[in-house]
Order: C-alpha cells, then sequence, then structure tokens
C-alpha cells in the first residue's frame, strides 16, 4: 500500500537500520567467540545509531508548532517509562538486580529514548544557531568526554556526544538527500566505502575500540584522558559520517514489501529488547555460543524479530 505523504528512501533506511540494531544486540553476547562477529558488530556501530538519530533530527523540524513538544513527551518519554519500569522488574525477576526504580538510569537500549527526548529539547537552544550551532555541538560532543563523571545517568554522554548528528539532520534538507540518490556514481561508490571500511576495521579495529563507539564513557573510563582524545573523536566524528553517507547512498528509493516495517521502527526498537533478553535469560551462556558460527541463523533471526516486532499488531500493542 503506498503512502502519498511518505518518502519510501527513509522508511527504507529506517528498515535497514532497525535491522542492524537487532543484529547487533543478537550477536552482541556471541561476538567474544568469533573474529567475525566481532568484525561485523563493530562495523555495524560505527554507524548504525548516528545514521538512526541523524534521520530522527531530519524529521524534527517542526519543534516550533504548537504541540509539539507534549506529543513528543507523549511519544518518547512515555513508552520509556513504562519499559524502564518494566526491566526493572524483569532484571530482578531473573535475578541479575536488586529491586530499583531509578527512572533516570536508563537500562540498556532505553538510552535513545532518553537522548532523543533531550535532543528534540535542545532544538529550542540550538536551532536559532543554525550551523553555528553544529560547530558547538560538535565541541561539546568532544569536550563531554573530559569529563569523568558523565556517564549513564539521564544518558548524559550519549546525550552529548550523539547531538551533533542529530542537529546534522535538523540542519539537511530533501534537496540534500536527493542529491545523494540522483548522483549516478551514489551507489558504486557507497559499495567501496563500505566495502573498504569493512577491510579496515577487520584487519585494524581494536578491541578496546568498542567503548569509544557506545559514546557512554569519558575518555578516563574508557582509560585514556589525554588532549590527543580530543582529536581521535572529532577523527570519529568524520569517519562516521563518512560511512554513514556510504550506507544511505545504497539504500534502495522505491517501495518494497519491507518498506511499511521501516515505518515502525519504534515498536521493533522497544519489543526486540524483550524477545532477546527473553532468549539470554532461558538458554544458557554455553549452549548460546554454539551458535556463534551459525551467521545465516543469526541473520534469520534477527529478521524474524524485525518482521514480528514490526508486525501493524505489534504497533497496536504499544502506547505510542
Amino acid at each position: 500500500m503506498k503512502h502519498q505523504n511518505r518518502n519510501p528512501y527513509f522508511d527504507n533506511v529506517k528498515f535497514f537500520l532497525i535491522f542492524l540494531v537487532v543484529v547487533g544486540h543478537v550477536i552482541s553476547p556471541l561476538k567474544g567467540q568469533e573474529d567475525f562477529l566481532f568484525d561485523l558488530y563493530a562495523m555495524i556501530y560505527i554507524f548504525h545509531m548516528p545514521a538512526f538519530i541523524l534521520i530522527s533530527g531530519y524529521f524534527s523540524k517542526g519543534y516550533k508548532k504548537k504541540g509539539y513538544l507534549w506529543k513528543t513527551f507523549k511519544k518518547i518519554l512515555i513508552p520509556y517509562f513504562i519499559f524502564q519500569i518494566f526491566y526493572s522488574i524483569f532484571y530482578y525477576l531473573n535475578g541479575d538486580k536488586a529491586l530499583s526504580f531509578e527512572l533516570f538510569s536508563p537500562h540498556w537500549t532505553l538510552w535513545f529514548l532518553l537522548s532523543l527526548f533531550t535532543w528534540n529539547v535542545l532544538l529550542y537552544v540550538f536551532g536559532k544557531w543554525r550551523w553555528l550551532g553544529l560547530v558547538i555541538a560538535t565541541a561539546i560532543g568532544v569536550g563531554i568526554g573530559f569529563i569523568e563523571s558523565v556517564g549513564t545517568w539521564m544518558s548524559l554522554s550519549r546525550t552529548f556526544v550523539f547531538f551533533p548528528f542529530f542537529f546534522l539532520g535538523f540542519l539537511l534538507k530533501k534537496e540534500h538527500f536527493e542529491k545523494l540518490q540522483q548522483f549516478k556514481y551514489s551507489p558504486s561508490i557507497g559499495i567501496f566505502v563500505l566495502l573498504s571500511v569493512f577491510i579496515i576495521v577487520v584487519e585494524f579495529f581494536p578491541e578496546g575500540g568498542i567503548p569509544w563507539l557506545f559514546g557512554s564513557q569519558s575518555y578516563v573510563e574508557m582509560g585514556r584522558g589525554y588532549l590527543i582524545d580530543a582529536g581521535i573523536r572529532l577523527a570519529q566524528y568524520v569517519g562516521t559520517l563518512v560511512v554513514l553517507l556510504a550506507f544511505m547512498a545504497i539504500v534502495p528509493k522505491k517501495e518494497y514489501s519491507f518498506t511499511a516495517i521501516g515505518q515502525r521502527t519504534m515498536s521493533i526498537y522497544l519489543l526486540h529488547g524483550i524477545i532477546i533478553q527473553l532468549i539470554q535469560t532461558f538458554i544458557s551462556k554455553s549452549t548460546l555460543h554454539d551458535f556463534a558460527n551459525n551467521y545465516a541463523l543469526l541473520i534469520g533471526l534477527s529478521l524474524l524479530i524485525c518482521i514480528a516486532c514490526g508486525s501493524y499488531y505489534s504497533k497496536k500493542l504499544l502506547p505510542i
């Protein structure tokens, strides 16, 4: 079914990104067992959340409209609080954590919701500064790493580390994406860049580099704390942007059977974590590790989760 007011390209982008989110979480507990899974995990985390965040920023241009903030609160924070309480109870019942309802220390994937709401609020300040705001946001994203106490509370570290991507998405216009799609050699260049970066990851990406991709720790917490870390994060911003654009260059523009699933990424984001946590709770680590080299099964499971959690009926279950 076609949607006249929707651009299938963006729904396709969101479908592939949410699929990568699920793949990343499925293989996360197994990446220490297989070098390929570690390399794939690193490759995914280089760009998938920054790309998601950039797209979220692009669709936040209406922040000045009446009722926008309240609508954002209902769409983002209410599900956040509901799932935060759910995970608190879930982790208590499976013996992982003591029962504690810390509403502003997000569990697992929920950091994105808390940060997403904050990014929308920050638009009321940064929005008027336009491209200067992007420079300031980037400086803050670099500088926040020098604050040792910054961390997961209120998702502060990730909020400011990833805010430049959200704000860049806010600044980008439809024409920018059209130029990327219309350039004759975009898909070829995109494939070349992605393959080249993956080869670099396979050959050179260090195991200790994963925390840099999360953006959830200060430089000191990552075992560093030197001035050169500012340069590393800047280089990371540039590299991530290149890979992000390469990915977006290869996404098809037409509507496909999976396009509709891209309209329900929030449902998938919220629900897939429950499925993965249940799997990890009821299946032993040793049994899970036996599947580490069955790549087809892992990818198939990830796709099945996306289809199930992205169905029309799954979306109806959620308060969004």
